[in-house]
């Protein structure tokens, strides 16, 4: 069965009374009849925030915007009539409006607000479910009927890559981070610790895998903190031609509570050249990835 892999976005809605906003799937959806938070896939080289605004105005006919990342899952379901197991990453926002709303559209065909308790008895996706603090339970009997509408067959030379790093501290305040390789973009600049994730993985552990590989670390997630969107329609790397390359980075804060020194094993695939701490004074500086950045709050060159 192939592998396939895509990227959703989400929003979390709440009315004055705490009521959330759902969507019912139509019979276009490879779920029809299920409730799930109002949302979908993400267009190549679109900010998962502009996904879920986008997504929003389709289905409800409201104007949102997005307030702030809440969560990252990721689930897979398989389309046995395709060959096709699709891992879904799925990024939820707290959206807030501002305006609308003219009714559903797209794939959707209800729209409802929800009290807890009048979720709890629909027939919710899963990672709505768990969204919502509900118990999961399973979606009536019967594979998917077909894959999203919306979904492209892997492109060789248009890649769409879901990662997850990590801000790295230790209790000294020591910041923890990974310089990449020769032969990969941005290689001989800093990074933070993480990279992609592997089919069937969640976000976090794949992050706290990469930590071990990419450092001999062992940490613990905090905190969700950001997500970042990098499109470079001529990424040049390993594969020795150019990429129409698109990355999805959500970062989290992770504290190592017993650390070592910072060592990289053979695990991480070659696109690590070293791993160090650093004290937050001799991070100001470094050759970093703009990422790298953005998360430690310092100015790199």
């Amino acid at each position: 069965m192939e592998q396939w892999r895509r990227i959703g976005a989400y929003g979390v809605l709440r009315d004055g009374a705490g009521r959330v906003l759902l969507a019912r799937r139509s019979d276009r959806s490879p779920y029809p009849g299920a409730w799930q938070l109002p949302g979908g896939g993400i267009e190549h080289a679109e900010h998962p925030a502009r996904a879920v605004e986008r997504s929003f105005a389709a289905q409800a006919g409201l104007a949102v915007a997005a307030a702030g990342i809440r969560a990252a899952v990721a689930d897979v379901a398989t389309f046995p009539a395709e060959g096709v197991a699709l891992h879904t990453d799925r990024l939820i926002f707290d959206v807030e409006v501002r305006a609308g709303g003219s009714g559903p559209a797209g794939g959707s065909d209800e729209l409802g607000w929800c009290t807890p308790g009048e979720a709890a008895v629909r027939p919710l996706m899963p990672f709505t479910a768990e969204l919502l603090g509900l118990p999961v339970a399973p979606l009536p009997a019967g594979p998917p009927r077909a894959l999203p509408a919306d979904l492209a067959a892997p492109d060789r030379d248009r890649r769409q890559r879901f990662a997850a790093y990590g801000l790295v501290t230790d209790p000294a305040g020591r910041v923890l981070l990974t310089m990449i390789a020769d032969g990969y973009p941005g290689a001989g600049r800093w990074h933070l610790p993480g990279g992609g994730t592997d089919h069937g993985e969640q976000p976090a552990a794949g992050l706290l895998r990469e930590l071990v590989e990419e450092a001999g670390q062992l940490g613990r997630v905090v905190e969700l903190i950001a997500v970042d969107n990098l499109h470079n329609p001529a990424a040049f790397g390993p594969e020795g031609r150019p990429l129409d390359w698109h990355g999805v980075r959500v970062i989290y804060r992770v504290r190592v509570d017993a650390p070592t020194e910072a060592v990289v094993t053979e695990l991480a695939g070659g696109s690590t050249a070293q791993a160090a701490w650093f004290a937050p004074e001799q991070v100001s500086g470094l050759p970093m990835t703009d990422v790298a950045v953005r998360a430690t709050g310092q100015r790199g060159r």
